[in-house]
C-alpha cells in the first residue's frame, strides 16, 4: 500500500485485522478502493492484537483505522472493548475515526457496540463504499450524493462501471412499484424505461393504438404523468439515473418528452432501423435515416450524450461480422458529424449466439479501433458492454453461468457502463426481482475483474480477427464512398457514409446485408452467411466457401454498374 506520509493535510487510513483473524483480503481491496477515492493508506498486518494496534496508531496518527475481523461474534464484542481501552491507554489524541468491516454477524456487534463511525458487512453497494471514501455521504442530502448526469456518474463511481438494465413491465402501476424497489436495492446506475410499442409508435396518436397490444413489449405509457410518475418512483435509494427509448415515431417531440419529464440520461438512435427495416414503423429507410440524424443532432445541441445502436441490429439478423463492425463505424461517423461530445458505443458480445469468444472479443476490438480513430476532444466515447439476448439459454441456472461468462469477457473492454441482461429474459420478461439478482451477479464478476485480470485483448487469436475485420471493413466502407462515382443518382454526395440515400442505396444494393432481409422490399437480403472457426463469415451460396470482401463488393459493383448501363 502507498503511504506517502502523514502531514495533516492528507487523508490517513491504516488497516489491520484484530485478534487471530487472518482474513485480510477484503481489507486489502478496501484500501485499494480507499487509495482511488484519493487516500494514503497503510496495512498495519494480520492477527494484531488490540493493544498492537493502539501502539500503532498512537506512533503514527492515521486520520481513519479500519478494522477488520471475520471470526466469532462473541470474541469479536470482546476485542472491541479491549481496542477502545487500549487506545484510551495509549494517550492517542486526536483518537482516529473508527470503521469497521467483518461479515454480516461480527458487523451487527461492531454496530451495537456504538463505537465505528461506519460498519461494512460485505453486503453494500459499490456505491455507498465509494460515497463514504469519498466523504459524500457526510455532507447534503442523500440525493446530492448521487450525480444526476451520465458522464458525472460515470467518473464518480470510476474505476467501476456503472450498471444499467431495462425495465417495464405491462401494467404501469406495477412498472411503478417494481422501479421503487429496484432503486431502494441500490444495485442499479441506470434504469432503462422500455415502454411498449404502442407508446414507442403512437405516443401523440393515441387514436391509432390497438388496445389488444398495450403492454405488449414493455410499459404502457400514455402521458407526460406517466413518465413523471416512473421518474418519482426513482427518486429514493441510490437515485438512479433514468432513460427511455428513442421511439419509432415522432422523434424529436417524443425527445423533448423524456427530457422533461425523466432528465433523459442518454439517448439512444438507431440509423437504418425503426422503419420499414425491421417492420417497427412505416417510414422508409432514407427517411428514418435522416429524422435520425436530426434527432442526434438535437441531443447533440442540448450536450445529452447519444448513442446509435446500429450495428448489433444487422449481428441480430446474422449480417457477417465486417457488416457490424462498418455499420459500428457508420454509427459513430454519424454522431461525431452531428455534433456529439459524449458518444455510447454499446458492444453487445454473443451475437449471433454461435460466436466464440475470441472471435467476439476481437470482433468487438476492431469496432473501438475503428471508432476511436474519430474521438478528440469534443468527441469522447464511453465504453458500454452488454450479453446477447437471443444468446441465453432456457436453463435458469444454465443462464446464470452464462450471464456470468460474458460479464468475465466484456470486461476485458475495460467497460464505463455495463448494461445487464437478466439470466430469465429466454422465458420472460424479467421481474424486479430478477433484476436485483441479475446485477448483483453481475457486480460479482466486476469485482473480480476490476484489478489483476489477466489482458485476454492481447491473445493472438483475439488479434488475429480485430486486424482482420479491419481490413475488410476498410474495403467495405471504401465501396460504400465510391457509389457516388458509379450511380448518377448519388452523385454528389459531399460526405456518402452519412449521406442518408447513399446508406440506403448500400442497403438496398446488399453492400449491407443480412439473412434475415430476404424478402423485404426495402433491402437486398440476398447475401449468406455462416459460422466459421466462431466468427460470422458472408460465403459463396454456390461453394459454401469464405467470401472475401473484396470480392464480394467487386461483384456487387459489377452488378450495380450493369444495371446503370442499361
Amino acid at each position: 500500500m502507498n503511504n506517502k506520509g502523514h502531514e495533516p493535510s492528507r487523508k490517513t487510513m491504516a488497516a489491520a485485522s484484530i485478534g487471530d483473524c487472518i482474513h485480510v483480503a477484503g481489507i486489502f481491496n478496501f484500501l485499494k478502493l480507499a487509495e482511488s477515492a484519493g487516500w494514503d493508506t497503510e496495512f498495519i498486518g494480520a492477527a494484531k492484537s488490540p493493544e498492537e494496534i493502539a501502539a500503532w496508531v498512537h506512533e503514527n496518527r492515521p486520520h481513519v483505522l479500519a478494522i477488520g475481523y471475520r471470526l466469532d461474534p462473541k470474541a469479536a464484542g470482546r476485542l472491541i472493548e479491549r481496542l477502545v481501552t487500549a487506545l484510551e491507554e495509549a494517550g492517542v489524541e486526536p483518537k482516529p475515526r473508527l470503521i469497521f468491516g467483518g461479515t454480516p454477524p461480527v458487523a451487527q456487534v461492531a454496530r451495537e457496540s456504538g463505537v465505528f463511525e461506519k460498519v461494512f458487512s460485505g453486503e453494500e453497494d459499490i456505491s455507498e463504499t465509494m460515497a463514504y471514501l469519498r466523504g459524500e455521504s457526510e455532507t447534503g442530502s442523500k440525493e446530492a450524493t448521487y450525480p444526476s448526469t451520465l458522464i458525472d456518474r460515470i467518473n464518480w463511481k470510476a474505476p467501476y462501471p456503472i450498471i444499467r438494465h431495462h425495465f417495464g413491465l405491462p401494467s404501469l402501476e406495477d412498472t411503478i412499484a417494481g422501479i421503487q424497489k429496484i432503486a431502494e436495492a441500490q444495485v442499479l446506475d441506470v434504469i432503462s424505461i422500455g415502454p411498449d410499442q404502442n407508446a414507442q409508435e403512437s405516443f401523440f396518436h393515441p387514436e391509432e393504438m390497438d388496445p389488444d397490444q398495450d403492454g405488449s413489449g414493455g410499459v404502457p405509457v400514455r402521458s407526460k404523468e406517466d413518465f413523471q410518475r416512473l421518474y418519482q418512483a426513482s427518486r429514493r435509494g441510490n437515485y438512479p439515473l433514468m432513460r427511455c427509448y428513442s421511439g419509432t415515431r415522432d422523434v424529436i417531440p417524443f425527445a423533448e418528452v423524456l427530457l422533461e419529464t425523466i432528465n433523459n440520461a442518454w439517448t439512444a438512435i438507431p440509423l437504418s432501423w425503426y422503419n420499414v427495416l425491421d417492420k417497427r414503423g412505416p417510414r422508409e429507410i432514407e427517411d428514418s435515416m435522416k429524422e435520425a440524424q436530426e434527432a442526434i443532432k438535437w441531443h447533440a445541441d442540448r450536450g445529452i450524450p447519444v448513442e446509435v445502436n446500429e450495428s448489433h441490429q444487422w449481428s441480430l439478423r446474422e449480417a457477417p461480422d465486417v457488416v457490424a463492425v462498418a455499420a459500428f463505424y457508420l454509427g459513430a461517423l454519424t454522431a461525431k458529424k452531428m455534433g456529439v461530445q459524449d458518444y455510447v458505443a454499446q458492444f453487445m458480445f454473443n451475437t449471433p449466439p454461435e460466436t466464440w469468444a475470441a472471435m467476439d472479443l476481437g470482433k468487438m476490438l476492431a469496432k473501438l479501433e475503428l471508432a476511436e480513430q474519430l474521438a478528440d476532444d469534443n468527441f469522447r466515447i464511453w465504453r458500454e458492454v452488454r450479453a446477447g439476448l437471443a444468446s441465453f439459454p432456457v436453463d435458469l441456472d444454465v443462464a446464470k453461468g452464462h450471464l456470468s461468462a460474458s460479464t468475465l469477457l466484456s470486461m476485458s473492454m475495460k467497460p464505463h457502463i455495463v448494461h445487464v441482461v437478466s439470466y430469465c429474459e429466454a422465458n420472460y420478461g424479467a421481474r424486479c426481482e430478477e433484476i436485483i439478482e441479475s446485477c448483483k451477479i453481475v457486480q460479482g464478476v466486476i469485482n473480480y475483474c476490476i484489478t489483476g485480470m489477466p489482458d485476454m485483448t492481447l491473445d493472438a487469436q483475439v488479434q488475429a480477427r480485430k486486424n482482420h475485420l479491419i481490413e475488410e471493413t476498410r474495403v467495405l466502407i471504401g465501396a460504400i464512398q465510391k457509389l457516388p462515382e458509379i450511380v448518377p443518382e448519388l452523385a454528389g454526395s459531399k460526405d456518402p457514409l452519412t449521406d442518408p440515400k447513399v446508406l440506403a442505396f448500400a442497403i438496398k444494393s446488399g453492400l449491407l446485408d443480412a439473412p434475415h432481409l430476404a424478402g423485404n422490399p426495402a433491402a437486398c437480403g440476398q447475401i449468406c452467411t455462416a459460422m466459421v472457426n466462431g466468427g460470422c463469415e458472408a460465403i459463396d451460396p454456390e461453394t459454401g466457401r469464405v467470401l472475401p470482401e473484396s470480392e464480394r463488393v467487386s461483384r456487387i459493383l459489377e452488378e450495380i454498374q450493369k444495371k446503370e448501363r442499361k
